[in-house]
């Protein structure tokens, strides 16, 4: 099963990305996670969400080799807004995301980490969007609240990766750990803000979201315009077709 979710005794909902090879979600996995988030807004028992992946890595964007493999458009169409509702989702949950993530974190594993409220992440951890590698645009508006605009823009043109540990100089990640112990400092996080009147962490949830700068989700549906250009025009259609020859683990938003 690609997304499960388990909701503990003291209000942590748990929500476990798993598909393998290297956790590149199909068109479903997308929509799955953003389901499993929007549990919160209708059940008062969630008072924090931990997004966490089983598997090598945390996510590898979207399943590409599913979308060569698709006739017409449909999977193209399909991630696309399957990508919107899971970004969307994390960043209008009713209450906080911690994001945990563990080896690399690409292109829509971003835009998931990207609106969540809080991340933490394993020592070998890191971070990028290849988009440009496979003709697709996406989740800069996610890498832009990760590292400061000039470094977002090196790291997208050049689809380089950038390590959890400076990112903590950034002060978007807030704290690493040997893999083996990631869980445990998520879920440290998650119990301590559970602790909290429910109410009150809603209600702060949804004013941080209000006094927020930039709009995530005209921003990212901006991008994707672009995108769905360069699919016409049949460049994104090249590259793809290279990129599923590979094993790489990779993907885009």
């Amino acid at each position: 099963m690609t997304v499960t979710s388990t909701l503990r005794d003291d209000g942590i909902l748990v929500v476990t990305m798993q598909h393998p090879p290297v956790n590149a979600l199909p068109v479903q996995g997308w929509f799955d996670v953003a389901a499993a988030l929007d549990v919160a807004a209708t059940d008062p028992a969630v008072k924090v969400v931990v997004l966490r992946a089983e598997g090598k890595g945390f996510n590898a964007g979207v399943d590409i080799k599913e979308m060569q493999n698709t006739t017409g458009f449909d999977a193209l169409i399909g991630a696309n807004r399957g990508c919107f509702a899971a970004f969307k989702a994390v960043y209008e949950c009713a209450v906080p995301v911690i994001a945990a993530v563990n080896g690399y974190c690409l292109g829509g594993g971003v835009g998931l980490v990207g609106n969540a409220d809080i991340v933490v992440a394993s020592d070998d951890a890191y971070f990028g969007v290849p988009e440009v590698n496979q003709g697709a645009l996406g989740a800069a508006t996610h890498m832009a609240r990760l590292v400061p605009q000039h470094l977002m823009r090196t790291l997208y043109f050049t689809a380089r990766t950038i390590p959890a540990a400076e990112l903590v100089q950034h002060g978007s990640v807030y704290a690493v750990a040997p893999r083996a112990e990631l869980d445990d400092l998520a879920l440290g996080l998650a119990a301590e803000i559970a602790a909290k009147d429910g109410r009150v962490i809603r209600a702060a949830k949804e004013a941080l979201n209000g006094i927020d700068p930039v709009d995530v989700n005209h921003s990212y549906r901006f991008e994707q315009g672009f995108t769905m250009e360069l699919n016409l025009m049949g460049v994104s259609d090249e590259l793809r077709d290279t990129f599923a020859g590979t094993d790489k683990a990779g993907g885009a938003a």
